[in-house]
């Protein structure tokens, strides 16, 4: 948890896509396994108990078995973004559209970065009717965890790292490119399963952990100097 005897001003909130803002729906351990094979698999996940970054994989190796490995990738996302459900209103508590109301409120800006396609994302705008600007896709280079993209949203947004949160439901994902940029990183654990013991010596770990969309509010105004500012954003 971080402390501080000055409390931090917070000017933007960066979202993950897949598990933070909308419902988990892809089998990764399936396609995982559909593109990498069981034995590989098993390998890569036994020294990776964070998680495997399919895609540093997949870019090592020649281009015939890449093309392969991202159709498999493709046909999973597409099942994924046939399902998309927004993240539901947890008991009275906000959810994420809720959540995005409140930001609003507060003239916080929003933007998203996804390991996910940009057809994805715009399937997710379309259809739940929220703005997320930047929204920086797959197809922006390198993307999470390398920090570029969110140090890339804080350019434009004319913003320093500290003043800009990560909110994800990925240690090795979101969390890191979070803290490796200079932000703050919170992690979204709805089931708990980042208390297991494997998960206590990462290198990157959040300031904050929430069960769901709803507490991150509580964290917010618990935490942080929201003074409302006016800025250029689109509220939805």
């Amino acid at each position: 948890m971080t402390t501080s005897s000055v409390t931090p001003k917070l000017r933007g909130v960066v979202f993950d896509m897949d598990g933070t803002l909308t419902v988990p729906v892809i089998d990764f351990p399936a396609m995982y396994r559909a593109v990498l094979g069981d034995q590989e698999y098993l390998r890569i996940k036994s020294q990776s108990p964070s998680g495997i970054d399919i895609l540093h994989h997949i870019e090592t190796w020649r281009p015939d078995k890449q093309k392969r490995a991202y159709e498999i990738i493709a046909d999973f996302e597409k099942q994924g973004s046939d399902k998309l459900q927004i993240m539901p209103e947890l008991s009275i508590a906000a959810g994420a559209l809720e959540l995005c109301d409140f930001l609003n409120s507060k003239n916080i800006r929003r933007g998203l970065i996804t390991r996910n396609v940009k057809d994805a994302v715009d399937i997710f705008h379309k259809r739940f009717g929220m703005s997320f600007s930047p929204a920086l896709s797959r197809e922006y280079r390198p993307y999470k965890p390398d920090p570029a993209p969110l140090l890339h949203i804080c350019a434009i947004w004319n913003m320093e790292p500290d003043e800009v949160m990560m909110v994800g439901d990925s240690l090795k994902d979101d969390v890191a490119c979070g803290k490796r940029a200079g932000a703050f990183a919170c992690l979204l654990d709805e089931t708990g399963r980042y208390d297991a013991p494997e998960y206590q010596d990462v290198e990157f770990k959040p300031d904050y952990k929430v069960s769901s969309l709803s507490e991150l509010r509580t964290i917010l105004e618990k935490n942080f100097n929201l003074t409302s500012e006016p800025n250029s954003m689109v509220h939805n």
